[in-house]
């Protein structure tokens, strides 16, 4: 099925930027609503039959930071935006539409987070949607979702292989080199999601190492470089000096930007590095301690593959006993 879903992605993923396939974003945010939209009524369905039997389980810190690799992951498309943005009509504007996403983007996790917490509980899964047990609810979301993640593959892709084909020095135009480059690029990460088809710990290590650095640590560092740079360009202007584009040094950033400001950068820098840090220690000993299923490609019948597609409906309850169906013979866990 991926193979399918990858061949019928290529054609797109070979348009130059996105201004070229606007329609995929505009889509995929439709997408995400819906999904978002059945997932809030399927917990909410849920309610009466799960929540009253919901237990929590106890608070751990080594849990609380694998949860802040996810968190990172979550809101990690900062790698997107500079291409998002040069491709804008009015550029000038990237900033009220990043703050808009945002807000939007945090509008639609928040219920869903917390009202899955308070139905479910302990027997939430990995994707809340797993926990719906309305099997056309469920089937519904993930069909949007997986339509929101293929356009959106084509959106987070993009900047990467305009960067390859910088560094390769491949010309802009469509031709065989980049028909080769980015066929290879596609390829390269078909094989790694068959590789690891379990990517849940994967999320939490990349969430602490990478995202920490594009989404976080970095962004900060570029901006307060970029406006000390501006400003004293702007003070050459002044005073009718022509000025050299340089790399500002690390005091002239401490004097050219104001202390509320350098502050606030400074404090998302030290956290994103604190954060990252445990993050990645938690997520390594968690790689250490779990266990992945072969990839299908090794071997098309693993047990563990057929037991994690042989049942649809996943029962809540601390002991994932509790179906809304009354019959606790729809639970994997009992069966």
């Amino acid at each position: 099925m991926m193979l399918f879903v990858s061949t019928a992605l290529l054609p797109v993923t070979m348009l130059k930027s996105p201004q070229d396939f606007w329609w995929a974003v505009v889509t995929a945010m439709i997408t995400t609503a819906i999904s978002v939209m059945l997932i809030l009524i399927g917990t909410w369905l849920d309610y009466e039959y799960c929540a009253p039997v919901a237990e929590y389980p106890a608070y751990q810190f080594d849990h609380l930071l694998l949860s802040l690799g996810i968190f990172m992951f979550s809101f990690g498309g900062h790698s997107v935006f500079p291409t998002i943005q040069h491709d804008m009509k009015h550029p000038q504007h990237f900033t009220k539409s990043s703050i808009l996403a945002f807000v939007v983007v945090f509008i639609m996790y928040i219920p869903i987070t917390v009202l899955g917490y308070m139905v479910y509980g302990d027997s939430l899964k990995d994707s809340i949607i797993m926990s719906i047990q309305s099997s056309y609810i469920q089937q519904a979301a993930n069909l949007f979702i997986a339509v929101h993640c293929i356009l959106t593959l084509t959106i987070v892709i993009n900047p990467l292989n305009q960067e390859i084909e910088h560094m390769l020095k491949i010309p802009h135009h469509f031709g065989w080199k980049r028909i080769l480059l980015r066929s290879s690029t596609l390829l390269a990460i078909v094989f790694s999601a068959e590789t690891v088809p379990s990517f849940g710990p994967i999320l939490n290590l990349i969430g602490g190492t990478t995202v920490a650095f594009t989404s976080a640590i970095m962004p900060c560092l570029f901006y307060l470089y970029l406006h000390a740079q501006e400003k004293r360009v702007n003070e050459k202007i002044r005073k009718g000096v022509h000025s050299k584009h340089r790399i500002p040094t690390f005091n002239q950033i401490l004097e050219r930007t104001p202390p509320l400001v350098l502050g606030i950068n400074i404090f998302v820098i030290v956290v994103a590095v604190i954060c990252g840090i445990a993050t990645t220690q938690s997520a390594v000993v968690e790689l250490a301690t779990s266990s992945f299923s072969v990839p299908c490609y090794l071997s098309s019948s693993s047990p563990n593959n057929q037991d994690s597609v042989s049942h649809a409906v996943h029962c809540c309850g601390h002991h994932q006993n509790v179906s809304r169906y009354g019959s606790s013979s729809f639970c994997p866990a009992i069966s």
